[in-house]
């Protein structure tokens, strides 16, 4: 595929940070034909660093995704209110909760950004926010195509006047969390399709879109709608090589699972996942504020997961989980890309 992307196939893996995204991930997506990304979200930069010259190995195109600090406003009330909440969920697991907000929310964005200007990747993707518009110059002049996550024409004009190659256009139907530059505000329910013709009607940008895709009839759908390229991540969590928990990989197969909504109980963003009995419970009640509320849960999250408990853990996924299937991602890819 030319234009703003290296593969053969207009299909990209979505970046997925926590775990699911891997270097065998990429390797394999890499070896169907289609663009892979890792996820820059929750590591270190030498962590990263380590994982990026793994992928050059592989001698494909790739990209790197980043999630990038922007405001936010946290009411300690409401976090000590909500730690005391919760912490009987974690008493069950033998863990604690700690009631003192962990602000770390640069997700040590300097020293990554510094990486990706020393080693140079074919593509970096942002998510949350945007960065100083000389941040983004700087990483074209070293040679990388820089592309902005959006879920909203105004934010797809916003990232336009930043100076970015191209958009990753974000439907509300996506699993994980949004890109929203906003995360108070509601997200309204629009199809990916309608969403990428509402972007293409206010910019004039190349477009990966991707939410809620379960099969190849989606994939034609955006390409359609206007996307260069199509974006899915939900449907590569079961594969052999992601690196998504046991118990994640079972709940999307489960039937007692019926319904994905979006939730900011677990992280304090929304973010589209499985509805289960924490939602349930916390959902009212959680406050905002990223990623505080992300450092709070995790260790009950992660006592969760090990324990095989899939009502206290997240468990992201797009509205198009039950298409998700076990065996290799390159079969997933190909499978997409029958009748393109």
């Amino acid at each position: 595929m030319a234009g703003l992307l290296e593969s053969e196939l207009p299909i990209v893996a979505a970046p997925m940070a926590g775990g699911p995204s891997t270097v065998a991930l990429v390797g394999a997506v890499l070896g169907a034909g289609a663009f892979p990304f890792l996820a820059g979200g929750y590591k270190t930069a030498e962590a990263l660093a380590a994982e990026v010259r793994q992928v050059r190995g592989f001698g494909g195109a790739f990209g790197v995704n980043l999630f990038v600090p922007g405001p936010g406003a946290l009411d300690e009330a409401a976090f000590r209110a909500y730690a005391a909440e919760l912490a009987p969920e974690a008493a069950r697991f033998g863990v604690g909760v700690n009631p003192v907000p962990v602000l770390d929310d640069d997700d040590a964005w300097a020293d990554k950004l510094a990486l990706l200007l020393a080693e140079p990747v074919p593509v970096v993707s942002l998510t949350f926010a945007l960065p100083d518009a000389r941040d983004i110059a700087a990483l074209r002049r070293v040679g990388s195509r820089v592309l902005a996550t959006v879920t909203t024409a105004a934010e797809a004009r916003t990232a336009r006047d930043a100076g970015v190659d191209g958009l990753v256009v974000q439907a509300p139907a996506a699993g994980g969390h949004s890109g929203t530059y906003d995360p108070l505000r509601t997200l309204t329910s629009v199809s990916a399709p309608d969403l990428v013709r509402e972007v293409r009607a206010a910019v004039e940008l190349p477009i990966v879109a991707g939410g809620g895709v379960a099969g190849g009839e989606d994939v034609r759908a955006l390409l359609q709608a206007g996307a260069e390229a199509v974006a899915v991540g939900t449907l590569l969590l079961r594969t052999d090589e992601s690196g998504a928990s046991q118990t994640h990989k079972d709940a999307l197969a489960n039937p007692a699972f019926t319904e994905t909504t979006i939730t900011h109980a677990f992280t304090g963003r929304p973010a589209r996942g499985l509805r289960n009995a924490f939602i349930d419970h916390h959902e009212a009640t959680a406050p905002y504020g990223y990623p505080a509320i992300h450092h709070l849960t995790r260790p009950l999250r992660q006592a969760a997961a090990k324990a095989g408990d899939p009502d206290r853990l997240h468990l992201w996924a797009g509205t198009g989980f039950r298409a998700a299937r076990e065996g290799s991602a390159g079969t997933v890819i190909r499978g997409l890309a029958e009748g393109l």
